[in-house]
Parts: structure tokens; C-alpha cells; sequence
């Protein structure tokens, strides 16, 4: 009885009970609650958190071979791209053709495109067709091929750099998710022809300077620059922090392009990706979005002729 008199608290002389030890808040602190239950992907050993694992090593895994890809060189297959491309003098490091193929000594594009590699210095490599075949993983190649090296890219700064030096008030085109090569090297051809200093694609989700966007540049790609933005909003704020004023080009744009009046002011065009437009962040980071007016039975224009349109603009107030 002592003992458990003494645990309960301990009684005077006059049989009276003096304080009980307290427990600091331990029990309160055991009988409050934990907060709001983790979503099931955030929960240790939950099922859901071991497939949103596994998809997020799939997007690094995807991300480590675009990422090889675009390091090394892209073979450029065909009878008609590879002629194409070396009329347009794209960069090239090697000319493949098949060994025993009639179509070499039949075929004037084969023909040409020896020639146009020999005057170039290339090396010209013969290959056996079950070799080409692997090299070519299959694809189409009617015995030739072209290597072409990686893109050297600038970095958006330089853009910058290059328009300070020309004289000119910095004119830049970036493209938001724009994914086809063709269209891409259409607007670098468009951008060279209207004297902007240079053209700036985002690092993911779009596409690269390729053998394809070379060639339909038709040799502009040797002229003006092509910088990568890792953060392309980012990189649209520093141009604005530079003092140029960010144009976007949308269908739903608050203003008409022929209205707009700051085109001979320094400025960086926006164009939006094929179909989807400008994203909410890119569109966010635009001083002003801009319309080409077009006929109500035309949904929408081509990434390629809406920018060509614009920088045709800005090209007529410059020299106005």
C-alpha cells in the first residue's frame, strides 16, 4: 500500500495529499493530431508511391537518352535529304554510301552528292548494307547516309551580346514548344532573312536544331545563331530586364499586329508552339500579345507563316 501511495502522491500527517509529479504535456502531445494524411504516392511502401517512382526513373531514364542523342552526331539517311542538305552546306562530318548498291553509278543524287562531299572535303566511307542496316536501326536509308555533329548551341545571353554589337535594336525570336524540325528551321530562315540576332528554343519539350531543321533553313542555320534555354520564362524575363519588350504572338491576342507600334524599339517575338499556342508561364512573361488578323473560316496559321508575318513587320517598321 505504501508503494502505491507513493505513486498516486504522497499523503501528510494530516491525511491530506500533496501535488502529483506531472507529465511535462506528454499525453497531450500523444493525443493530438498528426496533421492531414499524406497523399498515397508521398507514403512509405504504399503501392502508389512505388509506381510514381518507377515513372519517375522511366522520365530521368528518357531524359539521359534524348540527352545522349543529342550529344552525338545524327545520321541523316536518304537519297533527297542528303543531297538537300549538302546543297544548304550544312555541317557534316562524313559521307556513308553502300558498297555494291547500282543505284551509286544509276542514280545522279548519289552522284551529286559524292561530288558535293568531295569538294567539301569529306570523308567518303563505304559501308556493307547489312552494317548500313544496323547503323540506321532499320530506317529507310536507299544506301546513303550523311553525319551530321551536334548542334553547337549559344546560350540566350549571347543573343544579347551579338545585338548590342550590330547596331541595331536587339530583335530575338523565341519559340514556345514548337516540335516540328521543319518549322523550326523555317523560322530561323525567316529570322535570318529579317535581320533578328537570333532565335531561342527551350531545352525540353521542343525540338532541336536537327539535320531537318538544317536543311529547311536552307543554310540560314549557318548565319544566325540558335540558342537553348533551360527556363525559357526565365530566360524571357532577363531579356525584359535587358529592355526589351516581350511580343507575344497568339490568335487570341489583345492587340493587331499591324497596330502594334514598338517593333522598332528592342524586342524578343514569342511564338507559340503548333496547335497548342503560348504555354500559361511563357504568355505570363509577354508585355503584349499580338493577332494577325485572318479570315473567320481559317482556324489558324502555320507556327512558320505566323512568325515570318510578324518579323516581316517588324522588319518594315525598323527600316520606316
Amino acid at each position: 500500500m505504501a508503494g502505491n501511495s507513493q505513486r498516486r502522491g504522497r499523503t501528510t500527517g494530516a491525511g491530506k495529499k500533496t501535488a502529483t509529479a506531472g507529465t511535462g504535456g506528454k499525453n497531450r502531445r500523444s493525443l493530438a493530431g498528426r496533421g492531414a494524411t499524406p497523399p498515397a504516392e508521398q507514403r512509405y511502401g504504399h503501392p502508389a508511391q512505388r509506381r510514381a517512382q518507377a515513372q519517375e526513373r522511366q522520365r530521368a531514364e528518357r531524359t539521359r537518352a534524348r540527352q545522349r542523342a543529342e550529344e552525338s552526331p545524327e545520321l541523316l539517311l536518304g537519297r533527297n535529304p542528303v543531297v538537300e542538305a549538302l546543297r544548304a552546306q550544312i555541317p557534316a562530318t562524313a559521307l556513308y554510301v553502300v558498297t555494291g548498291d547500282t543505284a551509286r553509278t544509276t542514280d545522279d543524287r548519289i552522284t551529286e552528292a559524292v561530288t558535293l562531299a568531295a569538294d567539301r572535303g569529306l570523308p567518303l566511307l563505304e559501308v556493307g548494307k547489312a552494317e548500313f542496316d544496323r547503323m540506321s536501326q532499320g530506317a529507310l536509308h536507299q544506301g546513303i547516309g550523311l553525319q551530321v555533329p551536334p548542334y553547337d548551341y549559344a546560350h540566350p545571353d549571347d543573343l544579347l551580346d551579338l545585338a548590342r554589337n550590330s547596331g541595331r535594336p536587339p530583335l530575338l525570336v523565341a519559340l514556345d514548344g514548337v516540335t516540328d524540325p521543319r518549322n523550326l528551321g523555317a523560322v530561323v530562315r525567316s529570322a535570318a532573312a529579317f535581320d533578328a540576332h537570333g532565335v531561342v528554343v527551350p531545352q525540353r519539350r521542343a525540338v532541336g536544331m536537327t539535320a531537318s531543321a538544317w536543311r529547311t533553313s536552307a543554310g540560314a542555320a549557318a548565319r544566325i545563331p540558335v540558342a537553348r534555354a533551360v527556363n525559357l520564362p526565365r530566360a524571357l524575363a532577363a531579356y525584359q530586364d535587358a529592355g526589351l519588350q516581350t511580343v507575344g504572338l497568339a490568335g487570341d491576342g489583345d492587340v493587331d499586329l499591324h497596330e502594334y507600334d514598338g517593333f522598332a524599339d528592342p524586342v524578343a517575338l514569342v511564338v507559340g508552339a503548333e496547335g497548342a499556342g503560348l504555354s500559361r508561364l511563357v504568355r505570363e512573361k509577354c508585355d503584349v500579345v499580338v493577332r494577325i488578323p485572318i479570315d473567320r473560316d481559317t482556324e489558324s496559321l502555320n507556327v512558320s507563316v505566323a512568325a515570318g508575318i510578324a518579323l516581316y513587320q517588324a522588319a518594315a517598321a525598323r527600316r520606316g
